[in-house]
C-alpha cells in the first residue's frame, strides 16, 4: 500500500510548495534527534524527510497523486530503479532550522559582482583645508576591460555550460548517517561555482572582465575639512569582476602641520613674543592671518600668557556660514642682559614703585676667591 505522504506532513493534497515546505520545517524542528531525544523521533524524522523528498519533487508527487509510491521497492525506492533510498538534501535540513539563510542561496554564482571600495590618503596644507582646493589624485585601481567589455571571453566566443555540474554551479555527494543517506552540496571545482566556463578567455584581462591601471582624477575639497575626514567619490573605486558596478573611492584628508598656526576644530592658535616694556606700556601688533593682516592693540600692563581673540579669522565652517576665531597667545620676554645704564634706570623705576630689589653680590664663589688670592687681590 502506498504511504500517505500528505498525512505524514499534515498538509492537504492541494497544498502549495510553500505550505509543504513550512510543514516540513515545523516537523523537522520537532523531531530532529538533536532536539528530541525520544528514540522514536529518529524514525519519525526519517519519515518526514522521505515525505518531503517526494512532495517537493514534481514527478514523484505526480506519482503519489496517481496512487503510486515512488519510494516503494521497484518504484524508485530502496533497491528499485532510479532511487538511492529515502534521503533529503542537507540544505533542506539547514533550511528547516535556520531558514534560507542557513546554507546560502542555491544555484550558480553570478560572474558579475560589485567592485570593492578603495581609500586614498591625500596630504594638504592648512590653507588648502581651510579654503578648499581642487586637488589632482592618481588612483591605481581595476577598470572595465575594453577588449571584452567585461564579458571575459575572447572576441567572437561565449561562455559554455560546465559539463561537470551541468550549469548548477554545485555538485552533490551522498553520505550515510544514522538518519539515512544525506546529500551535501559543494561548489563545483571545475567552474568555481559559476555554472559556466570560459573556453577562450579574453587575452587582455584573462577572463576577469577588468584590468588594473593607473588613472588620474580631480577631487574637489570643500572649505573647512579637517584632518582625518573622508570624501566619498561614488563609483570611482574598483570595477567588480565580470565588469560589475564599481565601488566607491574614499579620499582621506591628512593636514600637514603649519609652522605658525595650530588648529583646534575651526579655531586657530598662535604665539607671539612681546618685550617686557611693550607689555608694560602697551603696544600695537600686526598679525598676519590666513588671508589678511590684522592690527591688534596690546593694552598696557598685559601679563604673560595673555590671549588676544580675533573673531572670524579662523577656518571657515564646513557646514554652514561663518568662520572660527584666531587666538593670539602672548609670551612676555624679559631681557637676559642689561647694560649699566639700563640697570640703573630699571632700579630707579623699581624704587619709584616702592619695590625693593636686592642687589646681587659681585663676590664670586670659593674658587674665585682662591684665584684672587693667587693674583694678589
Amino acid at each position: 500500500m502506498a504511504r500517505d505522504y500528505y498525512g505524514i506532513l499534515g498538509v492537504a493534497r492541494d497544498a502549495s510548495d510553500d505550505e509543504i515546505k513550512r510543514a516540513y520545517r515545523k516537523l523537522a524542528r520537532q523531531f530532529h534527534p538533536d532536539v528530541n531525544p525520544d528514540p522514536a523521533a529518529a524514525e519519525k524524522f526519517k519519515e518526514i524527510n522521505a515525505a518531503y523528498e517526494v512532495l517537493s519533487d514534481d514527478q514523484k508527487r505526480q506519482m503519489v497523486d496517481l496512487g503510486g509510491d515512488p519510494l516503494a521497492p521497484g518504484g524508485g525506492g530502496p533497491g528499485g530503479a532510479g532511487g538511492a533510498g529515502p534521503f533529503v538534501g542537507f540544505q533542506d535540513i539547514m533550511d528547516a532550522f535556520f531558514g534560507a539563510a542557513g546554507g546560502g542561496a542555491r544555484g550558480p554564482r553570478p560572474r558579475t559582482r560589485p567592485g570593492a571600495d578603495a581609500i586614498l590618503r591625500l596630504e594638504l596644507d592648512l590653507l588648502e583645508t581651510a579654503f578648499g582646493v581642487e586637488a589632482p589624485i592618481t588612483v591605481d585601481t581595476a577598470v572595465l576591460c575594453t577588449t571584452c567589455a567585461g564579458a571575459g571571453t575572447a572576441t567572437g566566443t561565449h561562455l559554455a555550460t560546465c559539463e561537470t555540474c551541468g550549469g548548477r554551479g554545485e555538485v552533490q555527494s551522498v553520505q550515510r548517517t544514522f538518519l539515512g543517506q544525506v546529500v551535501s552540496s559543494r561548489p563545483c571545482t571545475v567552474c568555481q561555482g559559476y555554472g559556466t566556463v570560459i573556453p577562450h578567455p579574453c587575452p587582455t584581462c584573462a577572463g576577469d572582465g577588468r584590468v588594473r591601471t593607473r588613472r588620474s582624477l580631480t577631487v574637489k575639497i570643500p572649505a573647512g575639512v579637517e584632518d582625518g575626514m573622508r570624501i566619498r567619490l561614488a563609483q570611482q573605486g574598483e570595477v567588480g569582476p565580470g565588469g560589475g558596478t564599481a565601488g566607491d573611492l574614499y579620499v582621506e584628508i591628512h593636514e600637514r602641520p603649519h609652522d605658525v598656526y595650530s588648529r583646534k576644530g575651526d579655531d586657530l592658535h598662535c604665539r607671539v613674543t612681546v618685550p617686557m616694556t611693550a607689555a608694560a606700556l602697551g603696544t600695537r601688533l600686526t598679525i598676519k592671518t590666513l588671508d589678511s593682516e590684522e592690527t591688534v592693540d596690546v593694552k598696557p600692563g598685559t601679563q604673560p600668557n595673555s590671549t588676544l581673540r580675533l573673531r572670524a579669522r579662523g577656518v571657515p565652517h564646513l557646514r554652514g556660514t561663518g568662520r572660527g576665531d584666531l587666538y593670539v597667545h602672548l609670551d612676555v620676554r624679559t631681557p637676559a642682559k642689561l647694560t649699566a645704564d639700563q640697570e640703573r634706570v630699571l632700579r630707579e623705576f623699581s624704587r619709584s614703585r616702592g619695590e625693593e630689589v636686592a642687589e646681587l653680590t659681585k663676590q664670586g664663589g670659593f674658587f674665585s676667591r682662591v684665584r684672587d688670592a693667587f693674583n694678589g687681590h
